[in-house]
Parts: structure tokens; sequence; C-alpha cells
């Protein structure tokens, strides 16, 4: 399978995007922690939810890149986690969620690409024009075609 089929920019977008959105969970796990360190560290907890949806996120762009006949389960997934992103990481900083949206969204609508096969030509032996290959007269000089 080459380059061309697999959906290279919704894998680089949405992997970006859980690194954004694992960072910030992990940056509002630290702050909620320590904020809340005289109740346990209960806001920690929000932090570590942020960072599950950045793992999910990253693990949804790798899988989207390895299983492409399986583009559009893993691209809601990354859509999902990046929509959720906003509990527990802010978003990824939003650029995370908006690299993570766009990427899920490519990952969802991609198509393998078509190899483009020009239609073959030939040229008319009278005007010196070119042809359809399956032309049976030539449609500018209107002359039959050997």
């Amino acid at each position: 399978m080459s380059s061309n089929d697999k959906p290279t920019a919704a894998f680089v977008l949405s992997l970006i995007g859980g690194i954004f959105v694992l960072l910030a969970g992990f940056i509002v796990g630290v702050i909620g922690a320590i904020a809340t360190f005289f109740v346990a560290g209960i806001g920690g907890i929000f932090g570590l939810l942020g960072m599950l949806w950045g793992i999910m996120m990253i693990i949804g762009a790798v899988m989207l890149y390895r299983s492409p006949d399986q583009h559009t389960g893993w691209g809601i997934v990354i859509l999902v986690a990046s929509i959720l992103s906003w509990f527990g990481s802010a978003g990824g900083l939003v650029i995370g969620f908006l690299m993570g949206l766009i990427g899920g969204i490519l990952g969802i609508i991609w198509h393998p690409a078509t190899i483009f096969r020009p239609m073959a030509t030939r040229i008319c032996p009278y005007c010196g024009r070119v042809l359809r290959e399956e032309s049976k007269f030539c449609q500018h000089c209107g002359k039959q075609l050997p």
C-alpha cells in the first residue's frame, strides 16, 4: 500500500491535536492537584480525564493510518475525543481541539486516491488533430479514419 492510499493529512492533524490535548490535560492535572491539595487532589482527576482524551486521539490517529479501510470508525473516535477534550484539558488549548476536529472529519470523508488514466489518443492522418482512440471519424475534418 503506497502513501497515496493512506489518510496522511488526517493522521498528522489528529496526531498533533492529540499531543496538544495530552499535554494540556497534564497541565490541568498538575494545576488541579496542587489547587485541591487539601481535598485529596481531586482536581487532578480532571487532568487525567483530559489526558485520556489525548491518548484516545493519538491511538485513533495511529489506527487511522495503519488501517485505512476502517477510516470512518477511527475518524469518529478522533472526532468524539476531540470534542470531549473540552472536559479535562480545555480543548487542548483550543489548538488540539481544532486539529483533532479537522483530522477526524478528514478521516471520515477520506477515500483512496484513484489512479488517473488519460484516455488513449490518436492523430487524424488527414488534419493532424488529436482524437480519442475509439473514434471512427475525425470530429474536425469528418473523414473516416483507417
